[in-house]
């Protein structure tokens, strides 16, 4: 079957200086390439978002978005469904923002502001309230921690083969030195060309990939010791941690949200 592709708003320019959008995106769904002259920020309230910018691939979970500036092509892919929360900021506002598209941790501020103007169904602000919103809403943005993509894809060819085999199976718990003799360097190379590549350690890409198919997996419905033990825990004590840790609430507590569609 043949993915469904998205329609985007084609404004000749935004309704106002900074525009909300809402939708739901159901699987296998896909947002062909295109840009505009205003800048995006793109969040996944639930689910896990796959985006292509200017080439790039970001996949961001509920925590973080993916700012897109003014005039740089992107598009996404949807494996799974999402609940998609965007806004659209004009060109004026995006100059103390970040230059370059990355990924932007959301503040708790922030994800309220989103959620209160999507239950109220606005697109733009109705009134002085609204506006104190906005403003709230913009000062976020700028103080918001950026990092290049959440979850970064390697350039060489060894680092590729590791990560390409750790997204087949992520709970593989082979320790870094096994890997680096699998693509014949010595291990400390390895541990260098993740930190110089991807900007973190082996250990913080493999975690971050598992608490992104955990997310993924406790959407679908799976039981909690199932998803531990696939991504390679040996308790589910141990993956409870870990998922409170990267998304300050409990597998159970995330579940329930998304049933409630909060």
């Amino acid at each position: 079957m043949s993915a469904k592709y998205l329609d985007h708003p084609r404004f000749p320019e935004l309704p106002a200086p900074v525009y909300f959008r809402y939708d739901e995106f159901g699987a296998d769904t896909v947002s062909a390439p295109h840009f505009h002259p205003w800048g995006q920020l793109n969040y996944a309230a639930h689910g896990v978002m796959h985006l292509d910018v200017d080439g790039q691939r970001f996949i961001s979970p509920p925590n973080h978005a993916v700012w897109v500036p003014p005039d740089h092509e992107h598009g996404c892919y949807n494996p799974q469904a999402v609940v998609f929360r965007s806004v659209y900021l004009d060109r004026s506002l995006c100059a103390d923002l970040p230059a370059q598209p990355c990924s932007l941790a959301i503040s708790d501020i922030l994800k309220a502001i989103l959620g209160d103007f999507a239950r109220r169904d606005l697109t733009v602000a109705q009134d002085e309230r609204d506006q104190r919103l906005v403003q709230v809403l913009l000062d976020q943005l700028q103080l918001a921690p950026t990092q290049t993509c959440y979850l970064p894809f390697a350039r060489s060819d060894g680092l590729r083969q590791v990560l390409e085999a750790l997204h087949a199976e992520p709970g593989d718990n082979r320790p870094l030195g096994d890997w680096a003799a699998q693509v014949h360097v010595s291990e400390r190379t390895l541990a260098r060309q993740f930190i110089r590549e991807l900007g973190m350690s082996f250990g913080e890409w493999r975690l971050r990939l598992r608490f992104l198919r955990a997310i993924e997996a406790l959407e679908s419905g799976l039981p909690i010791q199932s998803i531990a033990f696939d991504l390679g825990y040996s308790s589910a004590s141990a993956f409870i941690a870990m998922f409170q840790r990267q998304a300050r609430c409990t597998p159970e507590q995330y579940r329930r949200r998304v049933r409630a569609g909060m």
